[in-house]
């Protein structure tokens, strides 16, 4: 098992990269979706067809974007274990800062998937506002992770 984690440090890394660029591209089209739904008038062909475009965007790309992402990112976490012997990474500041950001974008996807959910059942309750406010949070987030992970991180 140790010749596989240690032989697809690339593969794991490429696919992580492919799998967050999936799951990024939905975090920040989903609030968007969002934004136009709350002017959609109920049960109407637009309300509909947002309806569609979220549960899909959601399912379809969005979910194994983000099942893949984990994936592959603990796989290349346990690569480096493998590759430098030993699981030093926990300690350092910049790690921890990308994990909790990794973490808080993860519950942030499921607040989309909760907020899809009051779409579906016509009980959105947030404002358009609320939906542009955190239709910002996602780019946030990534700048944070993506400038630790190549700046920060040795």
């Amino acid at each position: 098992m140790s010749d596989f984690v240690l032989g697809g440090y690339d593969w794991f890394r490429g696919l992580h990269i492919l799998a967050v660029i999936a799951w990024m591209a939905g975090l920040l089209y989903l609030p968007r979706l969002f934004i136009y739904h709350c002017n959609a008038i109920p049960g109407g062909e637009l309300d509909e067809t947002l309806k569609l475009q979220e549960h899909r965007l959601l399912k379809f790309i969005m979910n194994p974007a983000m099942i893949a992402t984990w994936i592959f990112g603990l796989l290349l976490i346990w690569s480096n274990a493998e590759r430098s012997g030993g699981w030093s990474i926990f300690h350092e500041w910049d790690w921890l800062v990308k994990f909790s950001a990794v973490i808080l974008i993860t519950g942030l996807h499921h607040v989309f998937a909760i907020r899809k959910k009051r779409f579906e059942a016509g009980t959105n309750d947030w404002p358009q506002r609320k939906y542009r406010i955190y239709n910002e949070i996602p780019a946030v987030l990534a700048i944070v992770i993506v400038l630790i992970a190549t700046v920060a991180l040795r």
